[in-house]
């Protein structure tokens, strides 16, 4: 019972959700009957799971606290970084709360100018971030690397169209189109370059949309009926 209430309320709300998604509402419908049920599951389902999702941020934020402090106490490997992270947890959360800088009380406004949540971001947050994606540039750079290593014939095609649109988007592949006559402005760089990006680019786009779309919805047939074999549910 303890496996199968859990798997009948997912399968009930799952099912109704896909049901309410599909069910055309018009704002000047007449309300009653089926177009009534499906509304309210549509206006108070987020309600609940807004609710929900409260108490998973709880849970979250005390599950971080825990392993940070076993670790702390343990001294094991990298402590002072978890010192960090809760300082940096509290501080936050306690300035989030308190509404501090900003309109006091609960229905403060944290995105206010003044709010002190805001110096937080723009003073710390947002430079850590650029400081991440810049270190992430040198990341990708020796990645591509070792990827782009012409073993085969797809890694080949692979580097020779990373080299046009990179060659493509920077000043030199501009100046060496400009040597090209009018006749062959189809065989200019940053043509070509925009083609791999319009074309091929796209079709590879979608093509990766669709499967995720496919697995989604395999998945979502697989947890509705019970099959998914997941830590609450074994076989």
């Amino acid at each position: 019972m303890r496996r199968l209430m859990p798997q009948i309320i997912t399968t009930v709300v799952g099912v109704l959700l896909v049901l309410t998604a599909l069910m055309a509402r018009p704002e000047d419908a007449p309300t009653g009957g089926r177009l009534a049920f499906f509304d309210f599951i549509d206006r108070n389902f987020s309600v609940w799971f807004n609710i929900l999702a409260v108490f998973a941020f709880i849970l979250g934020g005390a599950s971080l606290m825990k392993s940070h402090l076993i670790k702390i106490v343990g001294r094991r490997s990298d402590w002072p970084y978890s010192v960090v992270t809760l300082v940096s947890f509290l501080v936050v959360l306690v300035v989030g709360l308190a509404k501090l800088g900003g309109p006091p009380g609960l229905t403060g406004d944290v995105t206010h100018p003044e709010a002190w949540l805001q110096t937080v971001f723009n003073g710390l947050y947002d430079p850590l971030m650029a400081s991440l994606y810049s270190l992430l540039a040198f990341f990708v750079a020796s990645a591509a690397y070792r990827a782009f290593r012409m073993r085969s014939l797809e890694a080949s095609i692979l580097l020779g169209s990373a080299f046009v649109v990179l060659l493509g988007r920077t000043p030199l592949g501009t100046w060496l189109s400009n040597l090209l006559p009018p006749s062959l402005a189809f065989l200019r760089i940053d043509a070509i370059s925009m083609w791999i990006i319009r074309v091929p680019n796209v079709a590879g786009q979608r093509a990766v949309l669709m499967g995720i779309a496919v697995g989604v919805v395999a998945l979502t047939w697989s947890v509705l009926t019970g099959r998914s074999r997941s830590r609450g549910g074994q076989a």
